[in-house]
């Protein structure tokens, strides 16, 4: 494995050392990537009511930023090849705290949209593809764990940030929480600085790139590579991820919401999410040490798809609970399988694609996947508006995840037999090849001999010739 990833990237991973510093750091940006616009979901019924606005309307906020985070990665790719992934992070830390002090000044909801949703997403955007591409760079045997541990981040600081969130309105509204918590985020600015280039590689790069004669068209073609699209494990990824995409945010984001339409007080609301936080934070670390043993990685694709599905199940059945304790059960069944997906969901992608690829591959997946994103929590606003119930956006997502992880089984299943059909096809070809070369020898071998033969028959017959004329003389 280790020969393998040094010709694929021209060097040998270390898979330690400094590179379990630059996982603290991805800890901390992927960490704010992905539980600051779930966190945010505990302002949003003040919110609405400030503005007067749907369900629908304020579910747009999240759903922005979120999109905005995942079309930003083509950009985002760009700037990590051109750049490296220290000053990236670095930028985006200072416009996501930027973007929560202006939202924090907001008149409208339109204020909001633009500075939470398009400048913070970017930022967020900044943060998230360049840690995901450097733990890449420094692990190879030890991926899955490190991937597992930045993942982490995300069930930490969500942990975190929900009743934290609850405590900044209640003390200072929601002006002032997003003030604060502006200033909190400048805290990936001090993740990016841990990012430090790995040895002379990525040095070499970031100082040979500025002065590159490439055109941004260049650029931009290295980063978005199409030649991907004739990866067929790829398209069996991208298909499923975008159709589970609809469905893996919306339950998050209106969990605090609907709890308190079911009577649940504030701070048990926020506390489904800690509930939810605490599971996924364990779950996390502990799918990618299972992913990373010699029996599921070579499948690993196989344990997703059974992830996305036991998904997709938990929100068929949360309409059917009862109570504060039967969310609380549902938001611990659905902590653990959130984050057994979001931990392979890249670790997946970089075992279908490889690492000297998978920035490319994380470009694209990312800008299609903003389709999704960006739709889903709306739809799902729009369901809870028209029916006054939100049962009908649970069976919505639940459905949508369990079709997508249907889909991933069974085309990932007929993905491995191909493989393996090639592999044995390859493996033949081998060996037919050593046989034909093993052959070629021996039949060079028996010429040899026949020639000695014929050649020793030649020598003993010049010396029977000369025997007679000697004993003549």
């Amino acid at each position: 494995m280790g020969a393998t990833a040094a010709s694929a990237l021209g060097y040998t991973p270390p898979d330690g050392g400094w590179g379990w510093v630059v996982v603290f750091g991805a800890f901390i940006s992927i960490g704010f990537s992905y539980a600051f616009p779930k966190a945010l979901t505990i302002f949003f019924k003040e919110i609405r009511q400030h503005f007067g606005i749907s369900y629908s309307q304020i579910a747009w906020v999240s759903s922005i930023m979120l999109a905005v985070m995942y079309a930003g990665g083509p950009i985002s790719s760009v700037l990590v090849n051109r750049f490296g992934s220290r000053p990236v992070v670095i930028t985006g830390g200072i416009m996501c705290g930027v973007s929560m002090v202006a939202a924090s000044f907001s008149s409208t909801i339109t204020h909001l949209y633009i500075c939470v949703g398009i400048v913070g997403g970017l930022g967020l955007s900044f943060n998230l593809q360049p840690s995901l591409t450097i733990i890449g760079k420094y692990f190879q045997a030890r991926r899955p764990i490190a991937n597992g541990l930045a993942m982490a981040g995300s069930p930490v600081f969500l942990c975190t940030l929900a009743p934290l969130n609850q405590f900044l309105f209640d003390r200072y509204g929601w002006r002032g929480g997003f003030f604060i918590l502006g200033a909190m985020l400048l805290n990936c600015c001090v993740a990016g600085s841990l990012m430090r280039p790995l040895g002379d590689v990525e040095d070499q790069a970031s100082d040979r790139t500025p002065q590159s004669k490439k055109s941004c068209v260049n650029c931009i073609s290295c980063c978005s590579n199409l030649s991907l699209f004739r990866h067929r494990g790829f398209i069996i990824y991208l298909i499923g991820n975008m159709l589970m995409f609809f469905g893996f945010f919306s339950p998050m984001i209106f969990l605090a919401p609907y709890a308190k339409y079911r009577g649940v007080d504030e701070y048990s609301a926020a506390s489904l999410l800690s509930a939810l936080a605490l599971v996924d934070m364990i779950a996390r670390p502990g799918t990618g040490l299972l992913a990373n043993t010699r029996w599921v990685r070579p499948r690993v694709q196989y344990l997703f798809s059974f992830a996305i599905t036991y998904n997709g199940v938990c929100h068929l059945l949360c309409p059917l609970v009862s109570g504060y304790w039967g969310l609380v059960a549902y938001a611990v069944c659905y902590g653990l399988v959130y984050g057994m997906v979001c931990a392979l969901l890249f670790e997946c992608l970089m075992d279908l694609v490889g690492p000297r690829m998978f920035s490319s591959a994380v470009g694209l997946v990312t800008i299609l996947e903003c389709c999704p994103v960006l739709l889903g929590p709306p739809i799902a606003g729009a369901l809870v508006d028209v029916f006054g119930d939100y049962s009908y956006m649970f069976y919505m997502c639940g459905a949508v995840m369990l079709t997508a992880g249907l889909f991933l089984f069974i085309m990932n299943y007929f993905n491995y037999r191909r493989l393996d059909q090639a592999k044995r096809v390859q493996e033949k070809s081998v060996e037919l090849e050593d046989r034909r070369g093993q052959c070629e020898v021996q039949q060079s071998d028996r010429v040899v001999e026949e020639h000695d033969q014929n050649q020793e028959e030649d020598n003993r017959a010049s010396q029977a010739k000369t025997e007679p004329e000697d004993s003549l003389v």
